[in-house]
């Protein structure tokens, strides 16, 4: 179909499509009319996702699209549609009452009955790059909407409190058991520690230990020294009771010994002169050899004594190495037995420390808890009050209207092409050429403003094929030939 066609069709119903036109536009009027007015009204909250001093340990900062989506979703449910309800009372209402059993039939509750009905009148808008979220609300009247509005914002608010800080107050209760217990198994260690200091009669920080060691260090050095000393008493114990005793310092240095070889000498150059001057046998001789063999006889005997009290001196030095020795093994398990007493107490220390450093724990998260329990500020604020609107925001007459006309022309173009294409219908040159696929060689011009309206939409061919022909004597009906 080509556009000529088009409009000689519009042309041929032109009536048609001006009366679709007129009775959308006019059926519009009516309804947009006799619609009940509605008023909208808008309030706005923003939303500080930022944390607070006391959860910012807990919660992260900072907002996201999740937690923005979170937000609206807590703002369409249920809990905060029938805060509402409670909050304007308007269980409470017998008019609404009777309403309810009207329209659902005693079915269910009636808070949740105007709960749903709230949220099918409430849109919820929230900002793209922002914390704030828009609330609208529409109703007949605009002071309830905007009392609706403001109640929705007022119950949001309320129930980010609580969803805030009930979780707090069952995590408080939950800390105050956990403390509980902690505290006990405190006190519990805290016995054990004790009864073992009075069973064993010592601390963990005794300083015994330090003073026990400190006898066990003296005691090895003694024993030590006593070691050397006794083995230099055994050497000159050995060479006393060898062949060369006479030679100890002991023996050189006694004044005894040292007289008697003095005497010893003197007396035998006292015999070698009388034995030179009287010979061997005689009595002077014999009476000098006795005298000098009883001083040999005192010499050996002191020699022995002196060598004696050498051997006096390594048997006394050997007792007192072995009771060093004794004193020394019995210093060293009693330091043993009391490292081992105090390695036993450090366990229960350390089960003392680890209890006390759990219930400090415990205790730290209780009392964060508990001051979060007792929050009463909330991060969600009111930005703007909803007020009641002066202009209805439906229905819009004009717009309408101005919709109507576009709708109906549209109406009006498909119900006259419907028609043309179930009773079709010659209207043009173009619709012979396409129903009898014959050119079109002439066309018989009619007389007065139709025939005039022709020639003026002939084309100069036609023109030129029609010049020849006569011009008619009368009125002639305009055909193709």
């Amino acid at each position: 179909m080509t556009f000529g066609q088009f409009l000689s069709i519009l042309r041929a119903r032109w009536w048609l499509a001006l009366a679709i036109l007129a009775a959308t536009v006019l059926l519009t009027t009516v309804v947009s009319l006799s619609l009940t007015k509605q008023y909208k009204a808008t309030a706005s909250v923003v939303v500080d996702f930022k944390p607070d001093p006391i959860s910012a340990v807990i919660y992260g900062g900072g907002g996201s699209p999740a937690q923005m989506a979170t937000q609206v979703d807590i703002i369409r449910s249920d809990r905060v549609a029938e805060r509402v309800v409670r909050n304007l009372k308007l269980a409470e209402n017998p008019q609404v009452r009777q309403q309810w059993q009207d329209e659902a039939g005693g079915r269910g509750t009636i808070e949740g009955w105007l709960a749903s009905l709230f949220q099918r009148n409430m849109e919820v808008e929230p900002s793209r790059e922002s914390g704030v979220i828009t609330i609208t609300y529409r109703a007949a009247d605009p002071r309830f909407a905007a009392g609706v509005a403001n109640a929705f914002v007022q119950a949001y608010i309320d129930t980010t409190l609580e969803l805030r800080v009930d979780p707090a107050r069952n995590y408080q209760q939950f800390f105050e058991n956990r403390a509980r217990e902690a505290r006990d198994k405190l006190e519990a260690a805290q016995s054990r520690v004790s009864a073992f200091q009075k069973e064993k009669g010592i601390i963990a920080t005794d300083e015994r230990l330090d003073v026990e060691n400190a006898r066990l260090t003296e005691l090895s050095s003694q024993y030590t020294a006593l070691q050397a000393i006794n083995a230099e008493s055994a050497s000159r114990e050995r060479q006393a009771q060898g062949p060369q005793g006479d030679r100890l310092p002991e023996v050189l240095g006694n004044p005894i010994v040292g007289a008697l070889k003095a005497d010893i000498g003197r007396a035998e150059a006292a015999i070698q002169q009388l034995t030179t001057r009287l010979g061997d046998a005689h009595p002077q001789v014999l009476e000098a050899r006795a005298s000098v063999s009883e001083l040999r006889q005192r010499l050996t005997a002191e020699t022995a004594k002196a060598t004696g009290s050498v051997s006096l001196s390594s048997n006394i030095n050997r007792q007192r190495m072995a009771e060093v020795k004794a004193s020394l093994d019995a210093q060293r398990d009693k330091v043993l037995r009391m490292k081992a007493v105090r390695d036993e107490g450090l366990v229960l220390v350390r089960e003392v420390e680890n209890a006390q450093r759990t219930y400090d724990a415990i205790l730290a998260r209780l009392t964060q808890s508990t001051i979060e329990g007792q929050s009463t500020q909330s991060n969600v604020n009111q930005l703007t009050v909803a007020v009641p609107p002066s202009e209805p925001a439906s229905p819009r007459v004009v717009l309408n209207v101005i919709l109507s006309v576009v709708i109906g022309l549209l109406l009006a173009v498909a119900v006259v092409l419907l028609l043309e294409l179930r009773n079709r219908r010659v209207r043009s040159m173009a619709d012979v050429v396409a129903a009898l696929d014959l050119p079109v060689i002439g066309l018989m011009p009619g007389t007065g403003a139709a025939a005039r309206l022709a020639d003026r939409r002939m084309t100069a061919l036609e023109q030129r094929l029609l010049a020849p022909l006569p011009a008619p004597s009368g009125p002639n009906p305009k055909g193709a030939a």
